[in-house]
């Protein structure tokens, strides 16, 4: 088989399976201009008519709004948050080699081993203990734990840089926050924007915790929003995919914008290793 054939089979290919996998999001997206009525007749053909009662009784709803300001908040502070911790420690382990050291990346590493559901409860008891459940900050206290995967990420890009930087900040008379701050943190920006991209859409599209934190309507995120728009009974599933559709966007975008950051952060380690 030649070049040129292998190529156009590779592509024929891909093509069938990116439009395979195609089909959910277009299901979703083609029935949220349609009734329930035209829903349950024809599913996957495009609407007889252009319906959009669905984005305006969604879009004129207070409660979208005021989730989409409670996932902000909380993604913004939890991303910010796990970056900054993931990088101190990260810096911390990989200036100061010692025994100690190493003992506490084991254990980092059996933190980053464990599933995090099974530590749900003694977490969550904590917290009821210092009056944080159903508390926005409370969720972000348990967003924390993603600092661990950031630290593992910070350190492996972290020790490609050199270590002459630190000592120069030594002779300079900076302390050791100082040189953190000012010489590392700008020379690491490329893994810091990739792990922010991670943990951003990881914290934006999170349902788990949020479950788990939260039961006063006024303070869902986004994604328990869109849980909400199912009912016990019976359901308006255009309506629950418009909401669904609503919620996805910033996320869509956020990618388009931010996809190249996630391969070159990842490679630039390397290619500096």
């Amino acid at each position: 088989m030649t070049t040129t054939v292998r190529r156009v089979v590779l592509s024929v290919a891909m093509i069938a399976l990116a439009c395979f996998i195609a089909i959910p999001l277009y299901y979703i997206v083609v029935n949220t201009f349609k009734t329930q009525g035209d829903m349950v007749a024809a599913p996957l053909a495009p609407p007889s008519e252009l319906h959009l009662g669905n984005y305006q009784q969604v879009l004129s709803d207070p409660r979208i709004y005021r989730s989409f300001l409670n996932t902000i908040l909380v993604t913004a502070w939890a991303v910010v948050l796990q970056l900054f911790v993931g990088a101190l420690a990260a810096y911390a382990m990989v200036v100061r080699t010692s025994r100690l050291n190493r003992i506490i990346g084991a254990v980092l590493l059996l933190g980053f081993i464990v599933p995090g559901q099974s530590t749900l409860i003694p977490i969550y008891r904590t917290l009821v203990g210092f009056q944080l459940v159903d508390t926005l900050t409370g969720l972000v206290i348990m967003y924390l734990g993603g600092s661990i995967f950031c630290y593992f990420l910070i350190q492996g890009y972290m020790r490609t840089l050199p270590y002459e930087i630190v000592e120069a900040g030594r002779l300079d008379g900076a302390g050791a926050f100082q040189i953190f701050w000012r010489l590392v943190l700008p020379l690491i920006k490329p893994i810091l924007v990739t792990v922010g991209v991670f943990q951003t859409m990881w914290v934006w599209n999170d349902f788990l915790l949020p479950t788990v934190m939260i039961s006063t309507p006024e303070r869902r995120t986004v994604v328990l929003q869109v849980y909400n728009a199912v009912s016990e009974f019976t359901t308006d599933w255009p309506m629950f995919m418009t909401v669904s559709v609503v919620a996805l966007i910033p996320m869509v975008i956020f990618f388009v914008f931010t996809q190249r950051h996630i391969v070159s952060g990842l490679l630039a380690g390397g290619v500096k290793g």
